[in-house]
């Protein structure tokens, strides 16, 4: 897809009352550190729509990129970071709850994992928490460029495994770096487009 207009409309703390919405949602979740703004940059062909920081936990806010004047990313606080306090991380957690269970317009939730390693438990439990609300996330496995063509395969199915993934459900390997996988995930979003265009 091309996107002609990006801007980033909305940032939501801790305390903030999410907007309501009227367009299409994408949201974004993954462990900090994980490649979530450098996708988000990628998908939309930007080098700074979302800030990037080689500082994990950079992201403390709910951020409503709106794309087109037609739909909207929504980069979620990433999680499992030790430098912050528990108290800080239990409050990202039930601001992200928040938003996961109030969205009217939320079409699909985007999992990051990196490809390289197993997903840690704080990944576990979030794929568990959204699977349980009835929800079917599409897990992006990022930093392909960084592990060789012939470990792909087996990489992908260590995270289906480890994540309790069906058959059905997508798993889309991703590099910010090269635009692997960038058509795959505008894929999923289009069709999620057209449903919406036809309701």
């Amino acid at each position: 897809m091309n996107i002609n207009k990006a801007e980033l409309q909305t940032v939501c703390g801790i305390t903030s009352k999410l907007p309501v919405n009227l367009l299409p949602e994408f949201a974004f979740a993954g462990r900090s550190n994980v490649g979530k703004s450098s996708l988000i940059n990628a998908l939309v062909n930007r080098k700074a729509l979302a800030r990037t920081s080689s500082q994990p936990g950079k992201t403390q806010t709910i951020n409503f990129f709106l794309l087109n004047e037609a739909f909207y990313f929504v980069d979620l606080p990433g999680y499992g970071y030790a430098k912050v306090t528990k108290e800080l991380v239990a409050k990202w957690g039930r601001m992200i709850e928040r938003y996961l269970t109030t969205s009217k317009q939320l079409r699909r939730i985007f999992l990051l994992v990196d490809i390289r390693h197993e997903p840690t438990d704080n990944d576990k439990a979030m794929y568990a928490w959204i699977v349980d609300r009835g929800l079917r996330p599409v897990v992006i496995a990022t930093k392909l460029d960084k592990i060789n063509r012939s470990q792909k395969d087996r990489q992908l199915a260590m995270i289906r495994r480890e994540l309790g993934m069906t058959a059905e459900d997508t798993l889309i390997p991703c590099s910010s770096e090269t635009k692997q996988g960038m058509d795959v995930v505008w894929s999923v979003m289009e069709e999620c487009l057209r449903e919406t265009e036809s309701e």
